[in-house]
């Protein structure tokens, strides 16, 4: 029975991707910053491990608690929705350290693995956002899009060994608590007074589109992913993802 490890597992595409692979018979090691007995139902094909995907020593247990897997899937990550102008540089480094440094630490974790053994994928939980022109997203859009160009060379790197790598899209969905975390942060964070007009109609024509992406959207997106044999790199999840994509 192959095996899946899930960062940031706890909530959102993490949790929705763990049941997802669990209802299809695989073994599932769903990491969680803060474990939570009532997050994921009790199976004995689906174990919690603590990770903080910042500390190298969380990583290293991590893993070790994990034992060997065969796909890991970084969705961990943080939001940042904000005028890139009212927005500290300590923020800046915090969100690289988890959305971008944190996906290149578990993944170094898990290749030596997958090399010795001539398998294994790794898939990034990237966003729409690499997609298209939009605002409020500047650091964002830049920890992500240092992932998807990261991927990109990484999967060449590890084809020789048979070991695959590849990237999942999302578009917006409004129903998570990253979504609300992100808005709530636009809303009364990184906005100096003199955007603030602009920024609220920026918001609302956000949140107003007709198209969004689901949970379920990007755990479908993911098992296509890990199962593509076609070689394809990237795959846009939820409508509002396709369309960005189909417009490039």
């Amino acid at each position: 029975m192959d095996t899946i490890l899930i960062t940031g597992a706890s909530s959102g595409y993490g949790r929705r991707t763990a049941l997802h692979f669990h209802a299809r018979g695989w073994q599932v090691v769903a990491a969680v910053r803060t474990p939570r007995p009532d997050a994921l139902p009790v199976s004995e094909s689906l174990r919690v491990v603590e990770l903080d995907v910042t500390r190298p020593e969380s990583v290293a247990a991590a893993f070790e608690a994990a034992g060997p897997v065969d796909v890991l899937v970084n969705n961990a990550g943080i939001p940042a929705i904000g005028v890139f102008e009212g927005t500290p540089m300590s923020r800046v480094r915090e969100v690289f350290e988890t959305n971008t440094f944190g996906a290149m630490a578990t993944t170094q974790a898990v290749l030596p693995g997958f090399r010795e053994r001539g398998s294994g994928v790794v898939v990034n939980v990237t966003s729409s956002v690499v997609l298209g022109h939009m605002p409020l997203s500047a650091l964002y859009k830049a920890s992500k899009a240092a992932v998807e160009g990261f991927t990109a060379s990484l999967a060449l790197e590890l084809a020789p060994f048979g070991v695959r790598a590849a990237t999942v899209q999302p578009g917006a969905c409004l129903t998570t608590n990253f979504a609300r975390q992100a808005t709530a942060d636009g809303a009364a964070g990184a906005v100096p007074a003199p955007y603030a007009e602009w920024a609220d109609r920026a918001m609302a024509g956000f949140t107003s589109q007709d198209l969004f992406t689901t949970e379920e959207d990007v755990a479908e997106a993911v098992w296509r992913a890990v199962h593509d044999t076609t070689g394809q790199l990237r795959f846009p999840a939820g409508a509002d993802a396709h369309r960005l994509a189909e417009a490039r």
